[in-house]
Protein backbone atom coordinates (compact mmCIF):
# COMPACT_ATOMS: atom_id res chain seq x y z
CA UNK A 1 0.00 0.00 0.00
CA UNK A 2 1.69 3.31 -1.15
CA UNK A 3 1.37 6.38 1.15
CA UNK A 4 -0.92 8.44 -0.30
CA UNK A 5 -3.56 5.67 0.38
CA UNK A 6 -2.08 5.11 4.11
CA UNK A 7 -2.67 8.65 5.25
CA UNK A 8 -6.00 8.31 3.56
CA UNK A 9 -6.76 5.57 6.18
CA UNK A 10 -5.38 7.26 9.04
CA UNK A 11 -8.78 9.94 8.15
CA UNK A 12 -10.75 6.78 8.88
CA UNK A 13 -8.89 5.99 12.05
CA UNK A 14 -9.49 9.24 13.46
CA UNK A 15 -13.10 9.13 12.93
CA UNK A 16 -13.81 7.24 16.36
CA UNK A 17 -11.44 10.01 18.13
CA UNK A 18 -13.63 12.62 16.56
CA UNK A 19 -16.83 10.93 17.31
CA UNK A 20 -15.54 10.36 21.26
CA UNK A 21 -14.92 13.48 21.90
CA UNK A 22 -17.63 15.11 20.51
CA UNK A 23 -20.31 12.90 22.53
CA UNK A 24 -18.25 12.04 25.87
CA UNK A 25 -18.33 14.62 28.56
CA UNK A 26 -14.67 14.61 30.03
CA UNK A 27 -15.18 17.29 32.26
CA UNK A 28 -12.88 19.35 30.54
CA UNK A 29 -15.39 22.53 30.85
CA UNK A 30 -15.95 25.37 28.94
CA UNK A 31 -14.04 27.54 26.72
CA UNK A 32 -14.25 31.21 24.81
CA UNK A 33 -12.69 31.92 22.20
CA UNK A 34 -13.30 34.58 19.43
CA UNK A 35 -16.91 34.80 21.32
CA UNK A 36 -17.44 31.40 20.88
CA UNK A 37 -18.25 29.22 23.87
CA UNK A 38 -18.29 25.67 23.47
CA UNK A 39 -16.77 22.22 25.60
CA UNK A 40 -13.11 21.70 25.23
CA UNK A 41 -13.89 18.41 24.51
CA UNK A 42 -15.79 19.58 20.80
CA UNK A 43 -12.74 22.02 20.44
CA UNK A 44 -10.39 19.55 20.81
CA UNK A 45 -12.97 17.35 18.41
CA UNK A 46 -12.92 19.94 15.68
CA UNK A 47 -9.00 20.50 15.92
CA UNK A 48 -9.18 16.54 15.15
CA UNK A 49 -11.91 17.16 12.33
CA UNK A 50 -9.77 19.64 10.75
CA UNK A 51 -6.90 17.50 11.03
CA UNK A 52 -8.43 14.82 9.18
CA UNK A 53 -9.71 16.74 6.55
CA UNK A 54 -6.52 18.41 5.57
CA UNK A 55 -5.42 14.84 4.94
CA UNK A 56 -7.42 14.72 1.84
CA UNK A 57 -5.64 17.34 0.52
CA UNK A 58 -2.03 16.02 1.36
CA UNK A 59 -2.84 12.42 0.04
CA UNK A 60 -4.40 13.68 -3.17
CA UNK A 61 -1.37 16.51 -3.81
CA UNK A 62 1.25 13.48 -2.82
CA UNK A 63 -0.31 10.89 -4.68
CA UNK A 64 -0.24 13.30 -7.84
CA UNK A 65 3.13 14.92 -7.46
CA UNK A 66 4.85 11.32 -7.27
CA UNK A 67 2.30 9.77 -10.05
CA UNK A 68 0.68 7.19 -7.08
CA UNK A 69 -2.39 7.93 -8.33
CA UNK A 70 -4.19 4.09 -8.18
CA UNK A 71 -7.84 3.39 -8.54
CA UNK A 72 -7.83 2.22 -4.87
CA UNK A 73 -7.31 5.61 -3.96
CA UNK A 74 -9.55 6.71 -6.36
CA UNK A 75 -12.31 4.47 -4.27
CA UNK A 76 -10.89 4.62 -0.73
CA UNK A 77 -10.22 8.68 -0.70
CA UNK A 78 -14.13 9.59 -1.67
CA UNK A 79 -15.08 6.89 0.73
CA UNK A 80 -12.61 8.29 3.64
CA UNK A 81 -14.40 11.69 3.14
CA UNK A 82 -17.83 10.51 2.98
CA UNK A 83 -17.46 8.38 6.14
CA UNK A 84 -15.73 11.28 7.91
CA UNK A 85 -18.09 14.00 6.52
CA UNK A 86 -21.07 11.89 7.46
CA UNK A 87 -19.97 11.46 11.15
CA UNK A 88 -19.18 14.94 11.79
CA UNK A 89 -22.93 15.66 9.94
CA UNK A 90 -24.47 13.19 12.11
CA UNK A 91 -23.28 14.61 15.19
CA UNK A 92 -24.38 18.21 14.54
CA UNK A 93 -27.89 16.84 14.29
CA UNK A 94 -27.66 15.27 17.59
CA UNK A 95 -25.64 18.71 19.49
CA UNK A 96 -28.73 19.72 17.70
CA UNK A 97 -26.57 22.36 15.59
CA UNK A 98 -28.05 21.57 11.71
CA UNK A 99 -31.47 20.59 10.68
CA UNK A 100 -32.16 16.83 10.46
CA UNK A 101 -33.72 17.41 6.86
CA UNK A 102 -30.39 19.10 5.21
CA UNK A 103 -28.43 16.54 6.62
CA UNK A 104 -30.70 13.59 5.22
CA UNK A 105 -30.34 15.40 1.73
CA UNK A 106 -26.55 15.39 2.31
CA UNK A 107 -25.87 12.38 2.95
CA UNK A 108 -28.58 10.46 0.93
CA UNK A 109 -26.47 12.10 -2.23
CA UNK A 110 -23.64 10.51 -0.59
CA UNK A 111 -24.90 6.97 -0.61
CA UNK A 112 -26.31 7.34 -3.95
CA UNK A 113 -23.27 8.39 -5.36
CA UNK A 114 -21.29 5.91 -3.56
CA UNK A 115 -23.53 3.27 -5.51
CA UNK A 116 -22.91 4.94 -8.84
CA UNK A 117 -19.30 4.05 -8.17
CA UNK A 118 -20.02 0.90 -7.01
CA UNK A 119 -22.09 0.41 -10.58
CA UNK A 120 -19.59 1.84 -12.49
CA UNK A 121 -17.04 -0.44 -11.14
CA UNK A 122 -18.91 -3.13 -12.13
CA UNK A 123 -18.32 -2.13 -15.80
CA UNK A 124 -14.54 -1.90 -15.26
CA UNK A 125 -15.00 2.30 -14.74
CA UNK A 126 -13.59 4.14 -12.22
CA UNK A 127 -15.30 6.97 -10.98
CA UNK A 128 -12.87 9.44 -9.56
CA UNK A 129 -13.57 12.83 -7.98
CA UNK A 130 -14.28 15.72 -10.32
CA UNK A 131 -13.40 19.34 -9.57
CA UNK A 132 -17.89 20.09 -8.30
CA UNK A 133 -17.14 17.40 -6.16
CA UNK A 134 -14.00 18.45 -4.60
CA UNK A 135 -15.36 22.14 -4.44
CA UNK A 136 -18.78 20.10 -2.54
CA UNK A 137 -16.42 18.22 -0.02
CA UNK A 138 -14.27 21.61 1.04
CA UNK A 139 -18.22 23.37 1.28
CA UNK A 140 -19.12 20.73 3.16
CA UNK A 141 -16.06 20.69 5.63
CA UNK A 142 -16.17 24.29 5.69
CA UNK A 143 -19.74 24.37 7.32
CA UNK A 144 -18.61 21.48 9.52
CA UNK A 145 -15.85 22.88 11.41
CA UNK A 146 -18.23 26.64 11.29
CA UNK A 147 -20.65 24.61 13.06
CA UNK A 148 -18.67 22.75 15.64
CA UNK A 149 -17.01 25.73 16.78
CA UNK A 150 -20.57 27.51 17.37
CA UNK A 151 -19.72 29.86 14.72
CA UNK A 152 -16.07 31.12 15.89
CA UNK A 153 -14.82 34.31 14.97
CA UNK A 154 -18.11 35.19 12.47
CA UNK A 155 -20.64 35.17 15.68
CA UNK A 156 -18.90 38.62 17.28
CA UNK A 157 -19.91 40.45 14.08
CA UNK A 158 -23.70 38.57 14.72
CA UNK A 159 -22.90 36.72 10.84
CA UNK A 160 -24.50 33.19 11.26
CA UNK A 161 -21.83 31.96 8.62
CA UNK A 162 -22.39 28.40 9.85
CA UNK A 163 -25.74 28.49 8.70
CA UNK A 164 -25.00 30.14 5.64
CA UNK A 165 -21.99 27.46 5.01
CA UNK A 166 -24.11 24.65 5.60
CA UNK A 167 -26.69 25.92 2.97
CA UNK A 168 -23.51 26.30 0.41
CA UNK A 169 -22.54 23.05 1.24
CA UNK A 170 -26.15 21.63 0.26
CA UNK A 171 -26.15 23.38 -3.11
CA UNK A 172 -23.13 22.19 -3.96
CA UNK A 173 -23.74 18.27 -2.58
CA UNK A 174 -27.25 18.29 -5.09
CA UNK A 175 -25.92 20.20 -7.75
CA UNK A 176 -22.53 17.90 -7.68
CA UNK A 177 -24.83 14.68 -7.11
CA UNK A 178 -27.03 15.40 -10.15
CA UNK A 179 -23.23 16.14 -12.49
CA UNK A 180 -22.30 12.84 -11.26
CA UNK A 181 -25.61 10.65 -12.54
CA UNK A 182 -25.78 13.03 -15.70
CA UNK A 183 -21.83 12.21 -16.55
CA UNK A 184 -22.10 8.72 -16.05
CA UNK A 185 -26.08 8.28 -17.09
CA UNK A 186 -24.58 5.60 -20.03
CA UNK A 187 -23.36 3.08 -17.34
CA UNK A 188 -26.40 3.29 -15.92
CA UNK A 189 -28.69 3.20 -18.74
CA UNK A 190 -26.89 0.02 -19.70
CA UNK A 191 -26.16 -1.53 -16.31
CA UNK A 192 -28.62 -4.65 -16.05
Amino acid sequence: MNIPNRITLSRIALIPVFVILMVVNFGWGNMTLLGATLPVEHFVGAMIFIVASLTDWIDGHYARKHNLVTNMGKFLDPLADKLLVSAAFILLVELDKAPAWIIIIIISREFAVTGLRLICAEQGEVVAANQLGKIKTWAQILAIVLLLLNNMIFDMWHIPADIIMLWVALVFTVWSGIEYFWLNRRVLLESK
